[in-house]
Formats: C-alpha cells, sequence, structure tokens
C-alpha cells in the first residue's frame, strides 16, 4: 500500500527555493559586520538611512515587480518612471520644494501615463510596446523641458529637481524611510487582499474575464501599484534606473521557481538585498553614488540566476545538451550495432569500427566511447561487439521502438491516452500498464499474424 504524502512535505526544488531565501538572508545579515571589519564602513546616519531605506524598497519593488515580469510589461516600468518626471515638475510649480507634493505629482502623472496606454490599447489598432514607447517618450521630453524652464526661473536656479533623473539616496531621511515602510506595507496589504485576482488575471486573463471578474478594474489596481512602488523609488534611483529596481529582482527570481508565492517571496529578498548591499557598497567609496550601485547588484544577482539556476541556467542548460548529446549517440550506435548483428543471424557478431564510424562520423566515435563506458560493447579485433548487458539493452530499445510504431497506427482502435511521441523515451514511462499492456497485445498479434502469412505462403 502505497504511503500518503504529508501535506507538509517540500518537493526538492522547494527545499531548494526556501533554501536560497535562507542563504541570501543570512548573507545579508552577516554582510553587515564584513563591511564593518573588511571594506571599513563606517555606519553613519546617512549610511544607514540609506540602506533601510533602499532595502525596504527593494521588498516593495520586487514584490511588485513581480506582477510586471510575468505580465511581460516590464517595458511598462520604464515608460511610468519616466512619465513621472513632469509631474514632478508641475508639482513643483505648484506647491514647491515639498517632497510629499512632488511625490504626489509624480504619481499622477505616472498613472495618467497607464491610463494613456490603456485608452490607446482600447481605442486604436497600436500595440501595446508602441504605447508604452509613446508615453516614456513624450512624457519624458516634457518633464526635461519643464525642469529646463524651471532652472531659468530667478528664484529656482537651486531646485535640484534634477536628482530625480538619477536619484539622490543621499538626501533620504528618516520620515522618507517611514513613507516607504507604510506605504509598502499598505501595498502588501491590497496584494494579500486580492491574491487569487491578481494570480489569475497575471496568467489568464480571458479566463477571468469569462468568469466574471473585471479585468480591466483589477489591472488598474494593480498598474497603480506598480506606479506606487516607482513613485517610492524615484529619489533613490530616479526615473532612469528606477525600472532596473522594479524588474531585476523579479527576474532573478521567475529563474529559480515555477510558484508565484515563492517568486513573491525570494524577489523580496533579493531586492531587500541588492537595496541594503548596494548601499553599503556604494559608501566604501564617496564618488559612487547609491542608487546605481544598488541596480548593479540587483543585475548581478540577475547574472548569476541566469547563469546557474537549475532546469534553466545557461551552466544547467549546456550540462543538459552534453548528457543529451552522449545519449543521442549511444542510442544512435546501439541501434545500428544491433541491425548489424542481427542482419548476420547472430547478436553477438562482430561490427567493423569502420562501418560505424564511415556512417556516424563523430557521432559513432562518441557513441562508442559512451557504449564501453557503460559496459554494452566492447573490442573485438579491429571491430566491436555487443556485451551481454548491450544485447539486452538494445533488444529493449528495438521493442519500444516497435511499441511506438503501434501506438501511432493503433492508438485510436485502442482507446489508448493522447501522449506526445518522443521514441527517445521508453513507452512504458510514458503511458499507464494497462495501455501499455493493450499495446504488447497487439504487437504479439500483428507477429503471429506474420507468422501464419509466412507459413501460407511457404
Amino acid at each position: 500500500m502505497n504511503q500518503l504524502r504529508s501535506p507538509l512535505s517540500l518537493s526538492e526544488a522547494d527545499r531548494r527555493v526556501w533554501l536560497l531565501i535562507g542563504v541570501i538572508t543570512a548573507l545579508g545579515v552577516l554582510f553587515i559586520p564584513f563591511s564593518q571589519v573588511v571594506l571599513e564602513v563606517d555606519y553613519d546616519y546617512t549610511l544607514r538611512t540609506v540602506a533601510l531605506g533602499g532595502a525596504i524598497l527593494g521588498v516593495v519593488s520586487g514584490v511588485l515587480g513581480c506582477f510586471a515580469v510575468l505580465r511581460q510589461e516590464s517595458l511598462m516600468g520604464d515608460a511610468l518612471s519616466h512619465a513621472a518626471l513632469p509631474g514632478v515638475a508641475i508639482a513643483f510649480l505648484i506647491a514647491g520644494r515639498d517632497l510629499s507634493v512632488l511625490l504626489i505629482g509624480a504619481g499622477i502623472a505616472s498613472w495618467v501615463g497607464v491610463q494613456f496606454i490603456q485608452s490607446v490599447l482600447r481605442t486604436t489598432r497600436i500595440k501595446q510596446d508602441t504605447a508604452m514607447g509613446i508615453v516614456l517618450a513624450a512624457w519624458f521630453a516634457a518633464g526635461i523641458a519643464l525642469l529646463a524652464y524651471i532652472q531659468g526661473l530667478p528664484d529656482a536656479s537651486q531646485a535640484g529637481l534634477d536628482m530625480f533623473i538619477f536619484g539622490q539616496a543621499a538626501a533620504i531621511v528618516e520620515s522618507d524611510v517611514q513613507l516607504i515602510t507604510t506605504v509598502g506595507l499598505v501595498a502588501f496589504v491590497i496584494v494579500g487582499l486580492f491574491w487569487k485576482e491578481f494570480k489569475l488575471i497575471t496568467f489568464d486573463p480571458e479566463f477571468a474575464g469569462a468568469n466574471g471578474f473585471r479585468v480591466g478594474l483589477i489591472g488598474g489596481l494593480l498598474s497603480t501599484l506598480i506606479v506606487v512602488a516607482i513613485v517610492l523609488g524615484l529619489q533613490l534611483a530616479g526615473v532612469i534606473l528606477m525600472v532596473g529596481m522594479l524588474i531585476a529582482p523579479g527576474i532573478a527570481a521567475r529563474q529559480w521557481t515555477h510558484k508565484l508565492d515563492q517568486m513573491v517571496i525570494l524577489a523580496g529578498v533579493l531586492g531587500a538585498f541588492a537595496g541594503g548591499t548596494g548601499a553599503i557598497l556604494s559608501a566604501v567609496d564617496a564618488d559612487v553614488p547609491p542608487g546605481p550601485m544598488i541596480i548593479v547588484v540587483a543585475f548581478a544577482g540577475v547574472a548569476l540566476a541566469i547563469a546557474f539556476a537549475p532546469g534553466r541556467g545557461l551552466v544547467w542548460t549546456l550540462r543538459r545538451r552534453r548528457r543529451d548529446r552522449r545519449r543521442f549517440a549511444a542510442q544512435t550506435v546501439l541501434r545500428d550495432a544491433y541491425r548489424y548483428a542481427q542482419s548476420h543471424g547472430d547478436t553477438y557478431y562482430p561490427i567493423p569500427e569502420t562501418f560505424l564510424v564511415g556512417i556516424r562520423g563523430t557521432t559513432g566515435e562518441l557513441g562508442l566511447s559512451q557504449l564501453e563506458k557503460h559496459g554494452a560493447v566492447t573490442r573485438y579485433g579491429a571491430g566491436w561487439v555487443l556485451t551481454a548487458e548491450g544485447a539486452r539493452l538494445a533488444a529493449a530499445d528495438a521493442r519500444n521502438q516497435q511499441l511506438w510504431e503501434i501506438y501511432r497506427e493503433y492508438s485510436d482502435a485502442l482507446d489508448l491516452p493522447l501522449i506526445a511521441e518522443d521514441r527517445q523515451k521508453a513507452i512504458h514511462d510514458l503511458l499507464p500498464p494497462m495501455a501499455v499492456a493493450k499495446l504488447e497485445q497487439q504487437l504479439t498479434h500483428l507477429h503471429r499474424m506474420d507468422r501464419i502469412e509466412t507459413q501460407g505462403v511457404v
């Protein structure tokens, strides 16, 4: 009797993700004493504030950025961050340099940009990327023009609004960190309340609409939250680099897991690590601004994920391709050797090496080396001969190919489950035992009919 799996048990992939989350968290905590002892970083008020603000902003932008990445709206983040600039300038002209007013102006401008993009998509044939490009260029150009106008005013020569273009993390104070924390918590509560709806419109908006969900309204709420994340990060990263803060943690997390809940948590941890360690690393050299360094650390995480993430990383992909190439070469040469020996009436008939290498080239050489390594063939003079293990493997493979042929021709008549045909795999691993038994019976029946016909001819 099969044992029931405990609901608390985790798969290997799940354990790997949670272990990664724990390791990144531990590295982030340990980096603080490391930076003090090895890098001789002085944790003054400014650095503590910037590092804490960067870490909290990393969590907020990482979590919300996952939805932008999954909805293939990464360019949306870039467009909306650039769209915030004219809002900052207009808010300054109306109410002066009050930071909260400037951020509200930035948020309104970005939200108007979202509405413009959605309106263009609803009423024209313009594609989404084109609409985003329009907002990015037009809004940003308007912001630059307004900033130039403001700098020309006699009482605004020191306005310093250009910090919103590239960011000025050193200007962050404790009240700014409290604002990021408060707004971030509100955003997390909204994400928690609308988790099911956000998940549904992210992966299958058509299904959500067919089931009565107001996709436009829910999507607008999600876009508003992304706007909030962008606005919160303008002072730290600026309109040009904020998109990196938004999408980098989500891109990295996506390489490690297929589950949304794990992806969101991992992206938040990665964002916090990038925000905190990036700010600390920038303190090593006073000439290095925190904003760009935070983005560098974030995309270093992306590079590591793309390279080493199991199943998706480049290293794993190359290893899999190398393994598949060796397996294919061994399987191909084994079939050639088996057919050659069978054609001479003896499974253990010697096969000339010139024959195997001549028809397969380098694949033949690779296949022979793999077969010899696994004890399927052994040298016999100037050629090769199948071992008992090689003969067993070859016979099983030949039987598997016959079953695939039967499946292709008789699957409908035998009422078999529909599967993708992959002759490199054993059909026993893809079909249930009852279906395989039907194929075996059909194959035996066909062999019996062939023998009867042969005897009749004789």
